[in-house]
């Protein structure tokens, strides 16, 4: 393999593909059982949130055109319950998770560095130090949140949208429709990002390891660097490598940031349709002014998931590179181990014992014989002129 340098981009050995992402579920398998209470308290959150329109509603068109205080104060009351409900269900899932957010990042870091341990030292030689431990650090970090929010977050938003359509149908079928006509407009502008996003942030995550590796370099030898006066040239590559991860990283948030706009863009289009279609289409008797609120209310929350969806796939594909360059360093070939049936050596007290070994001089060389003698913990042996 040859040497990689701070200012070499790495290339992946082997391209990404759903098995990377079917082998990240074992350290997902340990915690399955908090995922999924934290998954049901979601679901009762979102059950909750939903019924506020339903009671919107029906105020507006029955409560309120009877001037029934007391109903409408029960309503009230009710549509706070929902509210507290939901928040109070959303708000253990998260501390849930979170928990298991840190153990995961716990054991990702533990088989890289059990891993990192096993290496040749070829791996460390064709490698700037920084680049490694990058990996090690930020990489996990991410990769962790996909892992334990990400996958919980995309079956939620799943079934809130499934939620969510049951309820609008229920209030209304043909401004359902009319709710649900965006959804190709909006597959065909995710289809058009996708794979320049996917690009876009592996160089992001190339740059950002030129980086670090070449800060870990001046930070280790900041004595050779002074020593040499070689601060001014240091800096401008360090500027330059900065520079690169700047262009980088604003290129890649370009394309993250065309998903929302989008998301909101199509949602605003679809919640103005409703009441174009509701007003002037329909006939006011087949669609009251609280039919027409509710269904605004569920269009919002309709493209809310989905909006939520698409920051999640932003996170994806952010993240997708860092468990490709996790998962190639776990694929790394280990030599440094044990062969079977090995023997423990038992406690090392770390004293080295020289026989037979003498130290003389002979035409300005130091020439060993024979000579015995042990050398302890704290102690330090060093041959003195040319050897």
């Amino acid at each position: 393999m040859a040497r990689n340098r701070y200012d070499v981009d790495e290339v992946l050995e082997t391209p990404f593909d759903f098995a990377h992402l079917k082998r990240s579920f074992v350290y997902i398998k340990k915690y399955k059982g908090k995922m999924i209470t934290a998954l049901m308290l979601s679901v009762f959150a979102a059950i909750s949130g939903l019924l506020g329109p339903l009671i919107t509603q029906y105020a507006l068109d029955n409560t309120i055109p009877q001037k029934n205080m007391g109903q409408l104060v029960l309503l009230t009351l009710a549509f706070i319950g929902t509210i507290a409900v939901s928040i109070t269900f959303s708000t253990i899932r998260s501390r849930i998770m979170t928990v298991v957010g840190q153990d995961i990042i716990f054991d990702i870091r533990t088989d890289l560095f059990k891993h990192l341990q096993e290496l040749p030292f070829e791996y460390y030689d064709n490698r700037p130090h920084g680049k490694i431990l990058i990996r090690v650090v930020n990489y996990v970090n991410s990769v962790s949140d996909m892992l334990s929010n990400g996958i919980i977050n995309v079956i939620l938003e799943c079934l809130n949208m499934l939620f969510i359509m049951i309820f609008m149908f229920f209030v209304n079928v043909k401004l359902s429709l009319v709710v649900l006509s965006g959804l190709p407009i909006f597959a065909v502008i995710m289809m058009m990002i996708k794979k320049r996003q996917r690009k876009a942030w592996q160089d992001v995550s190339n740059k950002s390891s030129n980086l670090n590796a070449y800060l870990q370099e001046n930070i280790t030898g900041a004595r050779v660097t002074q020593i040499f006066t070689r601060e001014e040239e240091n800096a401008q590559i360090f500027d330059r490598l900065s520079e690169k991860y700047r262009k980088s990283w604003i290129n890649a948030v370009k394309y993250s940031n065309l998903v929302w706009p989008a998301t909101d863009n199509v949602s605003t289009l679809v919640r103005a349709a409703i009441f174009v279609v509701g007003l002037l289409v329909l006939t006011p008797a087949a669609v009251s002014l609280g039919t027409i609120v509710a269904m605004t209310s569920y269009a919002s929350s309709f493209w809310q998931p989905i909006m939520n969806l698409s920051n999640i796939f932003n996170n994806f594909i952010n993240n997708i590179a860092y468990l490709e360059r996790i998962f190639e360093t776990l694929d790394e070939p280990a030599t440094i181990a044990d062969k079977p049936n090995a023997q423990d050596i038992g406690d090392i007290t770390g004293e080295v014992k020289f026989d037979d070994v003498t130290f003389s001089y002979e035409q300005g060389k130091t020439v060993l014989e024979h000579i015995s003698f042990d050398v302890k913990p704290g102690e330090s042996v060093a041959l003195v002129g040319p050897t």
